[in-house]
């Protein structure tokens, strides 16, 4: 009597086709979906009567007054002087956070004799010293400048800091093995395993620079975005309001995103 084994016809199954692409699709129709859903209700809302336009204006409203500002060319003047704004201050406060964080994060002397009262100064509510500015320089254009650029430096500061520390040291050793001079040193070590710390610091910047740059254009401004929205309130204009602070939000959204991009091709080498 003879046994046989019938060779297995049937191998291991395999895993299933990924669906993780298809679950990203789902979910990212979900986003879509869900703000889309909510300005529908307010629509209604407001159709019904239920929101008072005089709480809250119809998103069809504050979507007219929005193209009323564009054809008049009133928004492209506003981004203008506001962009402008907010790039100088990005430039001034973002230089002496990233250039403080890199001299405190190389040498412990600087971060000893540096660190303690810049620290002092982050403590305190940078918007909350909006008197003491227009005191000191005035209601023109430099303490809205100054106010940015001290509102955007310290989580370049503090990222550039601990991006730095968080740096292999045997890579330090190895390059010391290998007689690299100090500005090898950062140019193949430091700046490459930094950037992508101190590009989640310019993210977290660009955000701080529109909310500052929302206040201090509430100072004596005779342009940009916060003028329309000072003189939208005068008026009573509640769309314009709104509408401005929506563009404050999309401009917010657009820079973070072109830093995210930035983010990911600074940290493709790790994966």
């Amino acid at each position: 009597m003879s046994s046989t084994v019938e060779p297995a016809t049937t191998l291991a199954a395999g895993p299933p086709a990924s669906k993780h692409p298809v679950r990203q699709r789902k979910w990212g129709v979900i986003r879509w979906i869900s703000p889309i859903a909510l300005l529908a209700l307010w629509q209604l809302g407001s159709a019904l009567g239920i929101i008072s336009p005089d709480v809250l204006p119809a998103p069809s409203l504050i979507a007219e007054a929005g193209v009323e500002l564009i054809r008049s060319g009133e928004l492209a003047d506003a981004l203008r002087v506001s962009g402008i704004r907010v790039l100088e201050g990005l430039l001034l406060g973002g230089l002496a956070g990233v250039a403080l964080g890199a001299a405190v994060g190389l040498s412990r002397w600087t971060e000893a004799t540096v660190d303690p009262p810049l620290q002092m100064i982050r403590a305190l509510p940078h918007l909350g010293l909006i008197p003491l500015f227009i005191l000191w320089f005035g209601i023109g254009e430099l303490p809205k400048v100054l106010l940015v650029a001290l509102g955007v430096s310290f989580p370049l500061y503090l990222n550039t800091f601990s991006a730095i520390r968080q740096v292999d040291p045997k890579l330090f050793e190895t390059a010391r093995v290998l007689g690299f001079t100090f500005w090898q040193r950062i140019r193949t070590i430091v700046i490459p395993g930094a950037a992508p710390q101190v590009l989640v610091g310019l993210r977290q910047s660009l955000a701080i620079a529109w909310l500052t740059l929302i206040v201090a254009e509430q100072i004596n401004a005779n342009s940009g975005i916060g003028f329309l929205i000072n003189n939208a309130r005068d008026f009573l204009r509640i769309d314009v309001i709104i509408f401005g602070l929506t563009v404050y939000a999309l401009l917010g959204i657009l820079t973070d995103s072109f830093v995210r991009v930035l983010e990911r091709r600074a940290s493709r080498y790790r994966s």
